[in-house]
């Protein structure tokens, strides 16, 4: 069947999503460029297989270190957005990205590579964060043993990544992390997180919202309640408390012409109303639209963004 004969789930320009489960990707997003020094930064990385099996990788990332230099430097465990469904630790802007926040934060990072759907289908995307979290927090490789101080590790993700991070601080605080020395996750921060639900929230775009779902409907078939499975809507009868999240501070960052932004301000709100004991920031930029500082880490607004999540991790 050709793709003309097929119903479209979700287009943009990214990729073309179908409901029989076929994709186009663009090619630009399935870019890579490789780990190794950044000049423009100083910043090292690195590629580490974590997963044999499955063939699972995350890209570490090192600021310059001075010497024999004994301080720790908190760890940032990173996920990358795409809609499940395009880009990786390698793509050529979240790679400038994180890059950027590791100089920026002096931070050590751990940038997570998750399958992709729709031929992983989800869970595979959370099966695989949970499993490169495990491995980041055990320390494992000496760039984060020697370097890292796992009583102080953050997790970031931006759109789909900023799902992933929910996800994880949620299973967390509910299950904890197996380690010989638990590491104690400090915060968590969301970057234009996409979320949603059956119902459409008033504020929400009607065609984006549908959209949105019938993607979610492909990617993960096997999803409790459709789009009101707690791994995409939060704040759905039966998903975990909110209160479970791990960490003692929690940012929010959104965009006002992103149509996921009313689903992130609402998350602060439930967060705030769960009776979780730790500190919700909400910052969002006016005028932009979804992902804007990844795509143009330049601007003046993509550096109010950079300021805000630094200061989050120096927590100033």
């Amino acid at each position: 069947m050709d793709s003309s004969s097929r119903v479209i789930a979700f287009d943009c320009s990214s990729f073309r999503l179908y409901m029989d489960g076929q994709v186009e990707r663009a090619a630009q997003r399935m870019e890579t460029v490789p780990a190794g020094f950044d000049a423009d930064t100083g910043v090292t990385s690195k590629d580490v297989v974590t997963d044999v099996a499955t063939g699972a990788t995350v890209r570490l990332y090192l600021p310059p270190v001075q010497g024999a230099a004994t301080t720790k430097l908190p760890i940032v465990v990173f996920f990358h957005g795409g809609y499940f469904i395009v880009g990786s630790a390698g793509e050529p802007m979240y790679h400038r990205y994180v890059n950027s926040l590791v100089a920026r934060a002096r931070v050590v990072a751990v940038s997570v590579d998750y399958r992709l759907a729709p031929e992983h289908p989800l869970p595979a995307a959370y099966d695989d964060s949970w499993a490169a979290l495990k491995w980041a927090v055990s320390g494992a490789d000496p760039w984060l043993s020697d370097h890292g101080d796992l009583g102080r590790v953050f997790l970031v993700g931006v759109s789909a990544g900023g799902n992933i991070v929910h996800n994880m601080a949620v299973s967390v605080g509910v299950s904890g992390l197996p380690a010989a020395e638990p590491p104690r996750i400090e915060g968590v921060i969301l970057l234009h997180p996409s979320f949603s639900g059956e119902q459409k929230m008033e504020a929400e775009e009607g065609e984006f919202w549908r959209a949105n779902n019938n993607r979610w409907a492909v990617i993960f078939p096997s999803a409790t309640g459709g789009a009101d499975d707690p791994r995409i809507n939060p704040m759905a009868a039966g998903a975990p408390s909110l209160s479970k999240l791990v960490g003692q501070r929690l940012l929010v960052c959104t965009a006002s012409l992103d149509p996921r932004a009313p689903r992130g301000a609402a998350y602060c709100e439930a967060v705030r109303a769960s009776g979780w004991r730790g500190k919700v920031e909400w910052f969002e930029t006016e005028g932009e639209g979804h992902g804007f500082f990844v795509l143009d880490p330049g601007s003046h607004k993509s550096g109010e963004v950079m300021d805000r999540v630094v200061a989050f991790l120096a927590d100033l």
